[in-house]
């Protein structure tokens, strides 16, 4: 199949070796002029030397882009109030930043007039499906290089010599021996010796939390004020969507806490091995679940808990920016108007717990009723009518099975 003609195309860029060979080879292979886009999301990588190496590799411009408080803000914090965790373990770490990072590479290439846009995804994974969903969103005509898709190059062996011949520094450190993926919300690390799903993972392996053993042996106390699902405070200090994250990663990361180690199931089809470190959305969920519990009625909670499958999913398919999602958001977001409160949170070697939940102005607890001393509002005798009109219907099918 003959390749569509480009002109002008803007490439995902992070200056490692893989898109760095993606620069080079879309300009050969296609002829075009490639824009670089770097997306700041929290990596904490060293973006300073990126636009040089960009544009020693070929690149006409090299967009450097601080997206980490639009992605705490607009993106976290709206999937957190969903209490979204995908098949029970995964906080979709890589999965929401990857909307974020296509959105605005969708913003450039309007910006400047580019006809394609291209990623270094490769064709097993599910940030493919994500880029690119979230692209024909978007423009429904624009057109995608996946070069993983594309190319020949399927080996380290392969990428390397092809490095060497056009000039492409390639980095002499040894390589890690599993690929990672780092952002404001979590660390990611696959393949390799992870491919093994019986092996631990080594401990020098995790970046932002220590083990839970070496944590400390006194438990911290802590206080996140929440108004309307989201968190804006903690021990009283106001802080931004990004602020929040940093404090409550380097809490989490101090205390081991946010370790998982999943085999998930990829939208393409396959088990995939990933081990995850998310402190500070681990600590956040937790808070937000314990103002929830005082302020959110018990219908509405189950309601919108019977809908986090469907909801993280999505997420984790890349459907972000889909009709469905953005529905689903509108009801979860309607839940929340009376999620505020103050949750006390105890950390102690991996374990954060709710231990104190308050709300001044939306707690449905009431002590007067909840207690088991005398009150005048709750009239015992009253549940016997109760149990039985919902003993109802077992006690006629029992009555059934005698007559059986």
């Amino acid at each position: 199949m003959s390749k569509p003609e480009i002109k002008k195309a803007v490439l995902a860029y992070s200056g490692g070796l893989d898109t760095s060979i993606i620069l080079k080879w879309l300009i050969e292979e296609y002829g075009c002029e490639v824009i670089a886009y770097a997306a700041d999301v929290g990596q904490a990588e060293e973006l300073d030397g990126i636009p040089e190496k960009a544009k020693n590799t070929g690149a006409s411009k090299c967009f450097i882009e601080d997206l980490r408080e639009e992605f705490a803000r607009d993106f976290v914090f709206p999937m957190f109030r969903a209490n979204a965790i995908y098949e029970g373990r995964y906080f979709l770490g890589t999965s929401i930043a990857r909307p974020l990072i296509a959105k605005r590479q969708m913003e450039i290439a309007a910006m400047e007039g580019a006809e394609a846009i291209s990623h270094g995804a490769t064709g097993k994974g599910n940030d493919q499906v994500r880029f690119e969903l979230a692209a024909y969103h978007f423009n429904p005509h624009i057109k995608i290089i996946a070069p993983w898709r594309e190319w020949d190059l399927n080996s380290r062996e392969a990428l390397i010599a092809y490095a060497e011949k056009h000039g492409i520094p390639v980095p002499v450190t040894q390589k890690k021996p599993y690929s990672c993926d780092r952002n404001l919300l979590h660390i990611s690390f696959e393949g390799g010796l992870l491919e093994d799903p019986w092996a631990e993972p080594d401990e020098d392996m995790y970046v932002l939390s220590v083990a839970p053993e070496a944590a400390p042996d006194t438990p911290e106390y802590i206080e996140i004020t929440f108004e309307k699902g989201d968190a804006v405070a903690i021990d009283g200090v106001p802080m931004t969507p990004y602020e929040v994250m940093v404090k409550l990663n380097t809490l989490g990361g101090k205390h081991g806490i946010g370790r998982a180690d999943i085999l998930e199931n990829r939208f393409v089809g396959m088990k995939s091995r990933g081990v995850y470190e998310t402190p500070g959305g681990t600590i956040l969920e937790e808070a937000h679940r314990g103002v929830e519990q005082i302020t959110m009625d018990r219908e509405v909670m189950n309601l919108r808990d019977s809908l986090i499958p469907r909801y993280a999913t999505m997420v984790y398919n890349g459907f972000w920016f889909a009709p469905e999602r953005e529905m689903l958001q509108t009801l979860i977001d309607e839940t929340q108007q009376t999620v505020n409160g103050v949750a006390r949170v105890k950390l102690y070697k991996g374990h954060c717990r709710v231990v104190g939940r308050k709300s001044d102005t939306d707690s449905l607890f009431d002590p007067e009723v909840a207690t088991f001393e005398a009150d005048e509002v709750y009239n015992q005798a009253d549940a016997e009518g109760f149990i039985k009109l919902n003993a109802l219907r077992l006690r006629i099918r029992s009555l059934m099975n005698e007559k059986k």
